[in-house]
């Protein structure tokens, strides 16, 4: 069984998926996924470098991650663009990890996939496991993490499809407004529920 993990900035996402490293299943990262098919020598640099030339890299021929951020952020056709690139290969890594796993013995994979629902990745997964906080809980514990202003941290909210509404697309959904221990408490349910078995 492959489990989707997602949520939303803020949300407390990674302390579930901690959690569940902790109990033994192994958790495919895909921001972790996303850096590395964007090393040097992959197949989604050399795209990347191709498309948008080398002012995106830095001295050591890395990608410029800020750089290419600004770009993107104030262009939608160059965002769309890098996703056009970027996607299929995190898809391609993320899909091979989990058939690595599998042959390891694991049962239960988490795919920790911060835009599972926007992006449409459902079919990449089982179950979907949502992380959810109300827009209040979400603009305090994101102004409080990154010391940003109440405008910048709504911004960044309003970028990403509401909590509220990814609702609907879960299997599960862990209420994180409360303290760890509660999120933690009902994991555990969902573990029960779903007969969610580590490997060891």
């Amino acid at each position: 069984m492959v489990i989707g993990l997602t949520g939303g900035i803020a949300s407390g996402k990674s302390i579930v998926g901690n959690a569940l490293e902790e109990k033994g299943f192994p958790v495919v990262d895909a921001d972790k996924i996303a850096r590395e098919v964007a090393e040097p020598g992959e197949d989604a640099y050399e795209k990347i470098v191709e498309h948008f030339g080398p002012d995106v890299l830095e001295h050591d021929g890395t990608l410029a991650r800020k750089k290419l951020g600004k770009i993107i952020f104030q262009d939608q056709e160059k965002r769309q663009l890098l996703n056009q690139i970027m996607h299929p290969s995190i898809r391609k890594r993320m899909l091979e990890r989990k058939d690595e796993l599998q042959q390891n013995g694991h049962s239960t994979i988490i795919f920790d996939i911060p835009l599972l629902i926007e992006n449409k990745l459902q079919f990449m997964v089982d179950k979907v496991l949502l992380v959810y906080v109300t827009k209040e809980v979400q603009l305090q514990r994101l102004m409080d993490r990154d010391k940003a202003g109440g405008q910048d941290a709504a911004d960044r909210i309003a970028s990403q499809m509401a909590l509220d509404e990814k609702k609907a697309f879960a299997d599960e959904v862990i209420n994180n407004n409360g303290t760890i221990q509660e999120t933690l408490d009902q994991l555990q349910i969902v573990i029960h529920k779903w007969k969610m078995k580590p490997a060891r």
